[in-house]
């Protein structure tokens, strides 16, 4: 493609698909893929964030820890630029000096799973694959988006939290055939539904919302952001924080006024008895009343009681946002809504119950029939040691110090290298600072990057990746119907190779070359994927083209269509308890767990109970008064493609919502630019003033670039230099970015 002859391909990403415009060696342009209802904007700021000049163009180390292994000059930005051979020499040679030195235990292999929607270049299972080829490494458990809940809901119900997501709650579809109070604690954001791990192609979220509307579906979101839910839907101003309350209230009215359905608890439910009291305040003197919640949630408790006669009176299906369990004590509103919904008694009836993360990704609440993706196999791990994916900053200032998680004793393994590969910890982690810090322990850190993010800025080697859009791949989420072939574009800007290519030579160079590529370069691997995925299709009864003729299609819609069937656990569950149990100790969906309350936590007793944060809004001081949450930005994902954003006027630093009140007693107006800080830190944001949230909060959308080094501030607006490091409890050990308290003045 070097003819200067346009070229309009299209091609798959977390954000959809769309068609890509080419002159022979730039991409100049890209356009809606026309079967998208609702394409999102993301894409068109593509051709400038894949030749922009942030690019890392060569392999690049860092010269101070060339010449002396020197760990605390990461982030300043002198490197040389040796040839590819030598920097995989230097790179093999280091990681073969800490596996033989320390062991394959002080290797962590730092990954996320979004960096490509193609399935064979995806950096996760590709540094994953070299690393167990060469020994192994400390891996991670869980996500930044759910490790809370990723713990909590199998006590709860039994199943993975992932499962329980994807496979077990009900489609948009039968939500909007059965439900008549939809209950949104944190809202349905068709915003975050843009995205979801592999694509969505046809976004459909307001679509449905649509749908609900003029079904007449009593429409109700719970939280600080009017903005969380699509437009149309009513709107209860409620705390950050305060949703178990809120959750318990409701519970109480359900008790008191012969609502909650006993049948249910005493069938289908254990533990019920031991919940009660605590509800009632006979253990603590303080029943759970909506005048108790009242001044906690800010939702006054005639309103509580009005909700909760409705939500027993009708068809109600109760959902949580994942942005609810990214908070202290975070496993306490997920397994609060189980017990608020199992005492309406509807879990398991078409339409009711409870769901989780409805809007968090555009995958969630589709209805078709499942044939699986494409994985390249990792291989087997021979190092033991897993830690919270949260807790990564613990780990590398901690070396050998224990924690507890998820009932075990665990020690902190004293990490040497760090090889990252596929993700930006310096956008997802909080307290930024802290994790600078934390980042200059290991003596090696290594990362494959297409672009200087501020964790390549902090990296001793640097190679240069290909992005997407720079070789070929195969798009197939297990969540949508499309398929797609994602063909080379352009060649690669620079120097840059993908990751399959990089570790190729560094397997090759530690003596494991044979195993890691089993013979077999980028296209083979492909093509051997593909077979796998194909024959699935063909057992499943699923028309799947073979690769040469997708290659010459582009895209193909598969008929996965089936007949509306109920999601089978639950129902079958609800038809036969003692036939189909739960995977719980009990078989019943655990109101008290017995294994929780064994463990002896304090931060997460034996069953849901009010615990609130260290730091909100009833903790709120004359320093920090305002509680900042830190939503999905809407113009990209994650961080990626910041670079380019971070170009176009106005955009920069990131604009921070407040209430009118908020900004009128700090003269503030919307246009100013503001200085955002606590005791972690600083950042910058222009200031929007509005009566979409609620008063005493603010809202920083996460991705923007981390711009200064540690302890200085952030003139972009990235949130997490102000976000509290710690785990949600002993238990889940999850991301706590949500409980966080902040001042803002005016600045100029």
């Amino acid at each position: 493609m070097d003819d200067n002859t346009r070229h309009r391909r299209v091609t798959s990403s977390h954000w959809g698909a769309f068609e890509v415009e080419t002159d022979g060696t730039r991409i100049i342009a890209t356009y809606p893929f026309a079967p998208d209802p609702a394409p999102p904007a993301i894409p068109a700021i593509l051709p400038a964030a894949v030749h922009h000049a942030s690019r890392v163009a060569r392999p690049a180390i860092r010269r101070a820890w060339l010449a002396s292994r020197d760990r605390t000059g990461r982030g300043d930005g002198d490197y040389v630029m040796p040839p590819w051979d030598e920097a995989l020499d230097i790179a093999a040679g280091e990681i073969d000096r800490i596996r033989k030195t320390h062991g394959n235990g002080s290797i962590y292999g730092g990954s996320y799973g979004w960096a490509s929607a193609g399935r064979f270049h995806h950096a996760q299972g590709q540094v994953h694959r070299f690393l167990n080829c060469i020994g192994g490494y400390v891996a991670s458990f869980g996500s930044y988006s759910t490790g809370c809940a990723q713990s909590i809901m199998p006590h709860v119900f039994g199943e993975n939290f992932l499962t329980l997501t994807y496979e077990v709650q009900d489609s948009y579809a039968t939500i909007a055939q059965h439900t008549e109070t939809l209950v949104m604690f944190g809202g349905i954001n068709p915003k975050n539904s843009m995205v979801s791990m592999g694509g969505i192609t046809e976004h459909q979220t307001a679509g449905w919302f649509d749908r609900f509307a003029a079904k007449g579906m009593t429409r109700i979101t719970i939280g600080p952001q009017r903005g969380d839910a699509p437009h149309g839907c009513d709107w209860l101003p409620c705390r950050p924080g305060s949703d178990t309350a809120l959750m318990l209230a409701l519970a109480h009215v359900l008790e008191t006024e012969g609502l909650a359905d006993h049948t249910f608890l005493d069938r289908y439910t254990v533990g019920y008895d031991r919940f009660r009291p605590y509800l009632m305040g006979q253990g603590d003197g303080t029943p759970k009343t909506p005048e108790w919640a009242a001044p906690l949630t800010g939702v006054a408790a005639d309103t509580i009681r009005q909700l909760a006669r409705r939500m027993a009176a009708t068809r109600t299906l109760i959902t949580l946002a994942w942005s609810l369990q990214r908070a202290e004590h975070g496993e306490q509103p997920y397994w609060m809504s189980a017990v608020l919904a199992a005492m309406l008694g509807q879990i398991g009836l078409p339409g009711g119950g409870v769901g989780y993360g409805y809007g968090a990704i555009g995958g969630i609440g589709k209805d078709f029939k499942p044939i699986g993706g494409m994985t390249l196999p990792q291989g087997t791990n021979p190092v033991t040691d897993v830690i919270p994916v949260a807790r990564v900053a613990d780990m590398l200032l901690n070396p050998g110090a224990p924690y507890d998680f998820n009932g075990d004793r665990r020690t902190y393994p004293d990490i040497r290298l760090v090889y990252w590969a596929g993700g930006n910890p310096f956008h997802h982690h909080q307290d930024l600072n802290r994790l600078h810090q934390a980042w200059t322990r290991p003596e090696t850190i290594i990362v494959n990057e297409p672009w200087w993010t501020a964790t390549a800025q902090r990296a001793d080697i640097v190679f240069p990746a290909t992005t997407p859009y720079e070789r070929e791949d195969i798009g197939r989420s297990p969540l949508d119907e499309y398929l797609f072939h994602m063909p080379q574009l352009i060649a690669p800007v620079g120097q840059a190779r993908d990751d399959y290519a990089i570790f190729t030579g560094l397997a090759e160079r530690l003596g494991v070359g044979a195993a890691f590529t089993e013979g077999r370069d980028a296209g083979q691997w492909i093509a051997h994927l593909y077979d796998g995925l194909h024959a699935r299709g063909v057992a499943a009864g699923v028309a799947v083209p073979d690769l040469d003729d997708l290659r010459t299609m582009n895209w193909v819609k598969l008929d996965l269509a089936t007949d509306e069937q109920p999601k089978p656990v639950l129902r079958r569950f609800r038809a036969d308890p003692e036939g189909a149990p739960l995977k719980t100790p009990s078989g019943r969906i655990e109101i008290f767990s017995k294994t929780i309350d064994s463990f002896g936590y304090d931060d997460c007793p034996g069953h849901p109970v009010w615990l609130p944060p260290v730091e909100w809004q009833g903790a709120a001081t004359a320093a920090a008064p305002l509680h900042l949450v830190s939503p999905q930005p809407g113009d990209k994902l994650h961080s990626q493609l910041e670079a380019a954003l971070a170009d176009l006027e106005g955009t920069r630093p990131e604009t921070i919502l407040i209430h009118e009140t908020d900004a009128a007693a700090r003269g503030i107006a919307t246009g100013d630019l503001v200085r955002v800080f606590n005791a972690r830190g600083a950042v910058q944001a222009r200031a929007r003033v509005s009566d979409d949230i609620v008063h005493g909060v603010v809202a920083l959308p996460t991705g923007a670039w981390l711009s200064a080094p540690g302890g200085n501030m952030d003139t972009n607006g990235n949130p997490n230099v102000l976000t509290r490091d710690v785990g949600t409890s002993r238990l889940g050990q999850g991301t706590s970015a949500h409980s966080a308290l902040v001042e803002i003045e005016r600045m100029g």
